[in-house]
C-alpha cells in the first residue's frame, strides 16, 4: 500500500459499447492534482457537468452502480472504478462521450492496461487510510447475503458464492495483497449472468450492449437447445449459442476456475472507492451484490466522516469524542451559557449523544430555586438544542462560522426534575434537513430515566 497520492502521467482513451445502453462510447482518463479524488465528466453534454465518484453521489444500484449529479449521470461505473481502487489512483478526471463506460469483455482488465500504459506517477500529497478499528456488518438474511468488516493492518477481501447451480457451484476467493494480485489475478475476471435473467434484462431496457463476447453465461434451464435458440432470438444474436457440456453457454472456457466469484469481488473493490479513501480492514462477503456493498459502504462513510469530525476539532485530552475544548471550537457558547461539557458519539448528519454535568455550581441555582435547587426546565432544552448543533458539523459547510437560531419547539415534555449531581444525556436524531433548515427529535436521559422531551425546528445562518 502506498503512502502518496497517486494519478496518471498522461491522458488515455478507450472506445466501446455500453453494456446496458449499447451506446457507442469513448472514457478518457485525465492527471487530476492531488487531493481532488475521481471525478466523471460528461463531456457529451453542454456545459461539461461533472459528477464525483463517491456514495453521496450514487443514484441507482438495480443490475450496477449509477452515479448521478443534476443532468450528469453515468451508469454502469463499477469496473472502471475497480480498475483505479486496484491500481491505487486517488485521483483523476475521467471525461465520458455518453452516459456509460465501454464494457470491453465485461472484466476491469481493459482499463486497467490502459491506465498503466498513460504510466501512474506519485504525488507530493499524503495518501489518507481509514483504519477500521471496530467490527461492522450488513446482512439481508432473505438472501442469505452477509458482509462483515473486521480490523486488519492491510486491504483484504474474502468473497463466497453458492448460488446452487452445476456449472458454479460454492466457490470462494482471497486477495491478500492488492499490490501483487489485482492485476494478473482479479482484473481479467468477467461479469456473469445465468441465462433465465437475460430475457427479463432485455425487457427491462437493459443490456443493449451486451453478448458472449463481454459475458459469461450460465445455463440454468431444463428445456435445452430450445431454450438457448429463444434467449438467442430475444437478443438478436448473430453468433451461434450452444448449451455446451460445461454448464456455460458455447463452452467459453474460463479464465480462471473460480472466475465468477472473483468477478464478484472485483465488483466489491469497485464500490468500495465510493468511500472516498483507501480503508485497511478485512472484508469477508456471502452472496454479496451491488445492493449490499452500497449499503456497506454507507455505513464505513459514516464511520470515516465522524473520524474526520474527531480529527478535526478533537483537542489533545479528547475522550471518546469531543471534550469541552473540541466543543468550544465549534460553538461560539461560553460561560454562563455553554451548557454541554462532552460529546461522547456522533453520526454526521444523523444523531448525537452529549451529557452535561449538573453541578451545585451552576449560576441559575441560586435563585431557581433557593433551598431547593432545580434545573430549569427551559435550560434542559436549550442544552438538547445546543447538543443539536453539533449535528450540523457536516451539514453545512463551515460550521465554526455559523449560527443556529432555533424556530420553533414542538411536544415539549418534562418527565422528571434535574438536581445538583445529575448527568444529562442528550440523545438527538435528524429527521430533515433543507435549505438551511432542519428538525430534530431529542431526548434527554439521567440514567435510564427521560427527563425531557421535544421536536426541535431551527435555522442556520451566519455568524
Amino acid at each position: 500500500m502506498f503512502e502518496k497520492q497517486r494519478t496518471i502521467k498522461n491522458p488515455i482513451s478507450l472506445e466501446g459499447i455500453g453494456l446496458h445502453t449499447g451506446n457507442l462510447t469513448r472514457i478518457t482518463f485525465n492527471p487530476a492534482p492531488p487531493d481532488s479524488g475521481v471525478k466523471f465528466t460528461r463531456s457529451n453534454l453542454p456545459g461539461k457537468p461533472s459528477v464525483r465518484a463517491d456514495i453521496d453521489h450514487v443514484v441507482d444500484i438495480s443490475r450496477g452502480t449509477t452515479l448521478g449529479n443534476g443532468d450528469a449521470k453515468v451508469y454502469t461505473v463499477e469496473h472502471v472504478l475497480a480498475a483505479v481502487s486496484g491500481l491505487q489512483i486517488d485521483n483523476l478526471n475521467i471525461e465520458v462521450e455518453s452516459n456509460e463506460p465501454p464494457v470491453g469483455d465485461g472484466s476491469a482488465l481493459p482499463f486497467v492496461e490502459k491506465l498503466l500504459e498513460a504510466g501512474i506517477e506519485s504525488q507530493n500529497a499524503d495518501r489518507q487510510y481509514l483504519v477500521i478499528d471496530t467490527t461492522l456488518s450488513y446482512s439481508e438474511s432473505d438472501r442469505s447475503v452477509d458482509i462483515v468488516v473486521t480490523p486488519a493492518d492491510t486491504f483484504r477481501i474474502t468473497f463466497m458464492i453458492d448460488y446452487k447451480n452445476p456449472a458454479l457451484g460454492t466457490q470462494y476467493t482471497t486477495l491478500i495483497d492488492l499490490d501483487t494480485e489485482f492485476v494478473k489475478e482479479f482484473a481479467p475476471a468477467r461479469t456473469f449472468c445465468f441465462l433465465s435473467e437475460i430475457e427479463m434484462l432485455k425487457n427491462q431496457g437493459l443490456i443493449k450492449g451486451g453478448g458472449l463476447q463481454n459475458a459469461i453465461v450460465i445455463y440454468d434451464s431444463d428445456l435445452g437447445q430450445v431454450e438457448v435458440d429463444r434467449i438467442r432470438k430475444v437478443l438478436n444474436l448473430k453468433d451461434e449459442a450452444f448449451v455446451g457440456k460445461t454448464g456455460i453457454i458455447n463452452d467459453i472456457p474460463l479464465r480462471f476456475p473460480n472466475e465468477p466469484v472473483r468477478h464478484k469481488a472485483l465488483d466489491l473493490i469497485g464500490d468500495l472507492f465510493l468511500i472516498g479513501v483507501p480503508i485497511k480492514g478485512h472484508i469477508l462477503a456471502a452472496r454479496s451484490g451491488h445492493k449490499a456493498n452500497v449499503a456497506l459502504v454507507r455505513q464505513i462513510k459514516s464511520l470515516y466522516d465522524k473520524k474526520k469530525l474527531a480529527g478535526k476539532y478533537q483537542t489533545p485530552n479528547g475522550g471518546p469524542f469531543l471534550d469541552i475544548g473540541g466543543i468550544m471550537k465549534i460553538m461560539p457558547h461560553r460561560y454562563p451559557f455553554l451548557l454541554i461539557d462532552r460529546v461522547l458519539d456522533l453520526e454526521p448528519e444523523k444523531r448525537v449523544i452529549a451529557i452535561k454535568n449538573v453541578t451545585f455550581n451552576e449560576p441559575f441555582f441560586q435563585g431557581h430555586f433557593p433551598g431547593r435547587p432545580i434545573m430549569p426546565g427551559v435550560l434542559i432544552i436549550e442544552a438538547m438544542a445546543q447538543a443539536g448543533g453539533i449535528l450540523l458539523l457536516k451539514a453545512v459547510p463551515e460550521p465554526q462560522k455559523k449560527l443556529v437560531y432555533f424556530i420553533s419547539m414542538d411536544n415539549v415534555k418534562f418527565r422528571r426534575l434535574v438536581v445538583p449531581g445529575d448527568t444529562v444525556r442528550f440523545e438527538l436524531e435528524m429527521l430533515a434537513f433543507r435549505r438551511n433548515t432542519c428538525k430534530m427529535r431529542g431526548k434527554g436521559f439521567v440514567g435510564e430515566n427521560i427527563v425531557a422531551e421535544a421536536e426541535l425546528m431551527a435555522m442556520v445562518v451566519d455568524r
